[in-house]
């Protein structure tokens, strides 16, 4: 199964389980973004991106932010 959606980005479930890795586990995010091969800084945004929105983090595409609507 690949980790990217047809847009380009990643899926949803994909974002919610490398941030839980963080999370969950005793590991930095850079051993986590090095794990998935991902970038320190893609990781960390998505890790901000939960924490700020919680469980409207990573709603997908065509679904607005409060602030991108107002």
């Amino acid at each position: 199964m690949s980790w990217h959606n047809s847009g380009g980005g990643f899926f949803n479930e994909f974002k919610q389980e490398a941030v839980q890795m963080v999370r969950g586990a005793d590991l930095s995010i850079s051993q986590v973004a090095k794990d998935l091969g991902l970038h320190t800084n893609v990781l960390s945004r998505w890790c901000r991106e939960q924490e700020r929105d919680g469980e409207k983090a990573f709603r997908g595409l065509g679904v607005p932010r409060d602030e991108e609507v107002a």
